[in-house]
């Protein structure tokens, strides 16, 4: 199963994310199946590659939480 989820990058006290879809079973910090998006928390910024997340989404790659409400407030539902 696929998963849309946070990869940390970044130094300490100082963390980023990619937004990755990845297999259930690897790590935070494994390999992923493609990078779609980023997600800078300390400067509230966000991209997202939507036709890719679409894509996930629609073979059935399941966002966590957190992915989940960044999705949303991009508007990516509508």
């Amino acid at each position: 199963m696929v998963k849309l989820r946070l990869k940390r990058c970044g130094r300490k006290q100082r963390a980023v994310y990619r937004i990755v879809a990845i297999d259930v079973r690897s790590r935070r910090e494994g390999r992923d199946l493609q990078k779609v998006g980023f997600y800078d928390p300390i400067k509230n910024q966000t991209y997202l590659n939507v036709p890719a997340i679409i894509d996930f989404l629609e073979k059935g790659a399941q966002p966590t939480e957190t992915v989940y409400d960044i999705l949303k407030r991009a508007e990516v539902f509508k």
